[in-house]
């Protein structure tokens, strides 16, 4: 368990967008615009300052899927940073990801229900700058706690196709998921909690072709179950889920979504229960005997660290051979496959994101909060991401976090390019770029962590 003291803020905004907005998220769906809301889509924030005078680290999610045009990030986020006078490390806006959202890509305004696209990504600037100025007019001194637990929602998602040689997206009951749990709790000086901060990996999948709701999927039946125990704003955070999910997914059963929620959030409320009251840490204190050697352990007061730092770098990443972006869009306005058409719609989203060459660079922010790091990236990192971190930075509490201001593709492990998978042939990355991201991530970390 570690705590960090400083004045911390929270505040939460609804961006549910309007019902007809485009939001095709699946090749295989026939509906092109969400018919109604299943659960509200929102966005909270969570600022940290060591004084009031100081600028904020401020961390965002929001209830959206994943970016498709860098164009389309760059103007959300500079804008934020403009209106808050933040520089660029301060800033992670990260997304929960969920395939039952909106469309976020402004080149979709020719599709049906594209024209609510730009005014739905104004009105989610607008609201996450007026959500940071909330968090910190109501920013006061507070502790955050954070403790590991368990949950096993996520399964291993790569499964070897019967009777082929590639593997397909689903349930590999064979394969281990890493079912990692991170929980902040955030309490006040009178003891309240006021807020929940939960890392977990696993892909928000549950809800697919057949739904035409707009959901924020498992995570809105996890907030309803961890708000309602807390009586406080809960921040979702999507771990390195790159190969993990739900094993029954695909569905447009919005109560097996809701029962994932729960799932998850019972896991989130154990993990809450365990923890010990801010500001404290059990001490030895000797030995009573007894019919046995009783070795006692006892609350005592424990100094929160009070330390903030943030850095970003660019890491570079080595791209696949891939087809130009004149290539993509030659191929996609001649192909009648509608599957196909969207595969070469992404395609070409990615291309424009990574360009022309042979090298792109990748932003890797990492923060420190106290004794405990936040890394956060946009690519969806296989879990290797999360657990190298953790094993190398232990005993800090480590929270990881995939599709952070901005999203590029999938980084699978190098012995993942060995198959054929969807990440693999979805990645614009060589193989070794996940573990350069790591070696990167690791280094950062630790140099953080060694500063007084």
């Amino acid at each position: 368990m570690t705590n960090y003291h400083g004045i911390i803020g929270i505040a939460r905004a609804d961006i549910t967008p309007p019902v007809g907005i485009f939001a095709r998220n699946w090749g295989a769906a026939t509906h092109d615009v969400a018919a109604g809301v299943h659960m509200p889509l929102t966005l909270t924030a969570v600022t940290f300052q060591t004084d009031k005078d100081t600028p904020p680290l401020l961390l965002i999610s929001a209830d959206l899927g994943w970016w498709k045009s860098a164009a389309d990030e760059r103007n959300l986020r500079q804008g934020i940073l403009h209106a808050l006078s933040l520089p660029e490390e301060r800033l992670m806006f990260c997304l929960t990801h969920t395939h039952a959202g909106p469309s976020t890509f402004s080149e979709d305004a020719g599709k049906p229900g594209g024209h609510l696209i730009i005014p739905f990504l104004q009105q989610v600037q607008e609201s996450a700058i007026n959500a940071a100025r909330e968090a910190m007019a109501a920013a006061q001194s507070a502790t955050l706690t954070w403790q590991y637990g368990h949950c096993n929602l996520a399964v291993n998602r790569d499964f070897p196709e019967p009777g082929g040689n590639r593997l397909v997206v689903g349930y590999n009951p064979k394969a281990a998921a890493d079912d990692t749990l991170l929980v902040g709790r955030i309490t006040n000086g009178e003891g309240y909690t006021i807020g929940t901060i939960v890392n977990y990996a696993c892909h928000p999948t549950t809800l697919a072709w057949d739904n035409q709701l707009l959901s924020p999927d498992y995570i809105g039946g996890m907030r309803t179950v961890v708000e309602g125990a807390t009586g406080a704003p809960c921040l979702f955070l999507q771990g390195a889920s790159g190969e993990l999910s739900p094993a029954e997914q695909y569905s447009g059963d919005t109560s097996l979504a809701d029962g994932y929620g729960r799932q998850l959030g019972y896991a989130v409320l154990s993990a809450l229960e365990g923890m010990l009251p801010p500001d404290t840490e059990l001490i030895y204190t000797g030995v009573v005997e007894s019919g046995a050697s009783l070795a006692i352990w006892q609350k005592k007061p424990a100094d929160a660290d009070t330390t903030l730092a943030a850095e970003m770098v660019q890491v570079e990443l080595a791209l696949k051979p891939m087809p130009s972006l004149a290539e993509i869009e030659a191929a996609w306005a001649i192909c009648e496959d509608h599957v196909i058409k969207e595969r070469l719609w992404r395609q070409r989203g990615i291309r424009k994101t990574v360009g022309e060459g042979a090298v792109a660079k990748m932003p890797l922010w990492i923060w420190r909060l106290g004794n405990t790091l936040l890394a956060g990236q946009p690519n969806e990192a296989y879990s290797d991401f999360q657990l190298e971190l953790r094993r190398e930075l232990a005993p800090a509490a480590v929270a990881v976090m995939n599709i952070v201001n901005g999203y590029a593709g999938y980084l699978p492990p190098e012995t993942s390019f060995n198959h054929q998978s969807y990440a693999v042939w979805q990645t614009p990355f060589e193989k070794g770029s996940l573990e350069r991201l790591i070696r990167t991530a690791t280094t950062i970390s630790q140099r953080l962590i060694q500063t007084a």
